[in-house]
C-alpha cells in the first residue's frame, strides 16, 4: 500500500505539471471544479470535486482511491490504466521521481561554517547581507505597473470559425514564459514570443470566453472574447477540427436535429460513443435575468444501442460568468453523468442521479427553474432536483442542445416573469 501511495504522490505531481497552473497547495475550490471537468471531458469519468481534494490532501480521509477513481487519473495522463501508469514508473519495485524542471532546480545550499574561521559572525553577516540585496533586487525587477500590460482582442469575421486577433504587451515583465488562453481550459493555452505584440487565434466553437494573459504561470490580465451565431449552428464535436452542419441538414419535420445515417456520412462510421453534436444558438437574450428565470424544452436522443450506449443529451444554458448543464440518459447510464449547478459540479460516481434516467423511446420535457437562489430541474413535470445557487450564471447569453449521437429538439421556451419570452418550435 506504501508504494501505491507513492505512485499516487507521483501521479498528481505529473497532473500538476501537465495543469501549469501554479502550485497545488494554492488551488482553490474553482481549480479543483475545473480538474473535475477537464477529466470528465477527457475520460468522460465524472471524479466530485471533494474526491479530488481528498487525493491532493485538502480534505483528511484516511482510505485509499477506488480503482476506477484510479484509472481516470492514469487515463487523465494518457496511460490506459493505472495499472499503466504502475509499470511505466515502477522498475524493480522502486518508483521512479518527478524530474524538476531546471528553472526550479533547488539553489545551492550553503554549508555551515567550520570552527576554524575566526569570525564566523562577520562572514555570516555579509552572506546575510548579500542575500538581502538579492532578495530586494529580484522584487525589484517583479514589479510591474499593471497599466503597462495590455490584453485586448478583435474578431476577424462574425461567423465560425472565427479568428481572434489578440493585442498584448508582455514586455515589461522581461519573461520568455508568456502564454495566451483562449479560455478557462489549459488545454486551449498557447505560447507566444514574450517581447510580442500580436497573436492570432482560432476559435471553432461558439460561446461566452475569458481569455488570459498568463506569464510566468500567474494570470496578468482577462480579455472577453464573445462568438455568437446567426441563430442555431449544428457541430459535431470532432478532432482536430470539428464538422459544420448545413441549415438543411439539421431541420427535420417538427424538430430540429440530425439522424444517424447523416452523422455516419460525416464522420464515416456509425459508433457515436463519445462523439457529441451540438446545436448552439449564442446571442444576448435581452430581459431575461439570470437570477429568475424558466427555461422549458422537449428532446431526445435517437441513437440505435449499436451506435451510442448510454445515449446522452444534456441542456446547457450559458451564462458569462459560469453555465447550467443538465444531462438525461438512459438509465443504466446514470452513473456517467454530472450537472453543473453554475457553481458546483454534482457527479453520478457520489450523488444518486438515478431521476435523470430516462426512456428515449419518446420525447422527454425537460425544464429548469432559478428563483430565489435555488435551482430547481423536472423532468416530465416530476421535480427530480432542487438545489442552492448562491450566485447566478451572469446575463445569460446562449442556448445548447448536445447529444451524444444523434438526436432532435422539438421546442424551448425561455422566459423571465414580465418580459418577452424567447420561444422557437421546430
Amino acid at each position: 500500500m506504501e508504494k501505491e501511495k507513492q505512485l499516487l504522490l507521483l501521479c498528481c505531481q505529473l497532473i500538476e505539471q501537465t495543469l501549469n497552473w501554479g502550485e497545488s497547495s494554492i488551488w482553490s475550490n474553482h481549480d479543483f471544479e475545473q480538474l473535475s471537468k477537464l477529466i470528465f471531458e477527457k475520460t468522460r469519468v465524472q471524479l466530485s470535486i471533494s474526491t479530488l481534494k481528498r487525493i491532493w490532501g485538502k480534505v483528511r480521509y484516511e482510505s485509499f482511491p477506488t480503482s476506477a477513481t484510479l484509472n481516470a487519473l492514469a487515463c487523465f495522463l494518457d496511460y490506459t490504466s493505472w495499472r499503466d501508469f504502475r509499470q511505466h514508473h515502477q522498475v524493480n519495485g522502486v518508483i521512479e521521481q518527478v524530474a524538476i524542471p531546471p528553472e526550479e532546480e533547488a539553489k545551492p545550499v550553503i554549508k555551515p561554517l567550520k570552527k576554524r574561521y575566526k569570525y564566523p559572525w562577520l562572514i555570516g553577516g555579509l552572506l546575510i547581507a548579500l542575500l538581502c540585496l538579492y532578495f530586494i533586487g529580484t522584487k525589484k525587477k517583479t514589479i510591474v505597473d499593471a497599466s503597462t500590460v495590455k490584453f485586448s482582442s478583435r474578431y476577424a469575421s462574425d461567423g465560425l470559425p472565427n479568428s481572434v486577433v489578440f493585442q498584448y504587451d508582455a514586455s515589461a515583465f522581461h519573461s520568455d514564459s508568456v502564454y495566451i488562453q483562449q479560455s478557462w481550459d489549459p488545454e486551449r493555452r498557447e505560447r507566444v514570443p514574450g517581447n510580442g505584440k500580436q497573436y492570432t487565434s482560432i476559435y471553432y466553437h461558439p460561446g461566452y470566453f475569458l481569455a488570459k494573459l498568463i506569464v510566468d504561470k500567474q494570470i496578468k490580465k482577462e480579455t472577453t472574447v464573445f462568438i455568437k451565431t446567426k441563430g442555431w449552428i449544428g457541430i459535431v464535436d470532432h478532432l482536430p477540427v470539428p464538422v459544420y452542419l448545413s441549415p438543411g441538414e439539421i431541420t427535420g419535420h417538427g424538430y430540429m436535429g440530425i439522424s444517424g445515417d447523416v452523422m455516419q456520412q460525416k464522420l464515416g462510421t456509425g459508433v457515436f460513443n463519445n462523439t457529441w453534436v451540438k446545436f448552439s444558438n449564442v446571442r444576448e437574450f435581452p430581459g431575461i435575468k439570470a437570477g429568475d428565470f424558466t427555461l422549458e424544452c422537449t428532446l431526445r436522443n435517437t441513437s440505435t444501442a449499436g451506435q451510442s450506449v448510454c445515449s446522452k443529451a444534456n441542456l446547457t444554458i450559458l451564462g458569462v460568468g459560469a453555465a447550467i448543464v443538465i444531462p438525461i440518459v438512459n438509465k443504466g447510464c446514470i452513473a456517467d453523468i454530472g450537472v453543473l449547478t453554475g457553481e458546483n459540479w454534482i457527479g453520478g460516481k457520489d450523488h444518486d442521479l438515478s431521476a435523470f434516467g430516462c426512456d428515449f423511446a419518446q420525447f422527454q420535457n425537460l425544464k429548469c427553474s432559478v428563483k430565489d437562489h435555488r435551482l430547481k430541474i423536472y423532468l416530465n413535470n416530476k421535480q427530480i432536483m432542487d438545489v442552492e445557487q448562491k450566485h447566478s450564471i451572469g446575463r445569460v447569453v446562449g442556448i445548447r442542445f448536445e447529444f451524444e449521437g444523434p438526436g432532435q429538439v422539438k421546442q424551448f421556451k425561455l422566459e423571465t416573469p414580465g418580459a418577452p419570452a424567447y420561444e422557437e418550435s421546430f
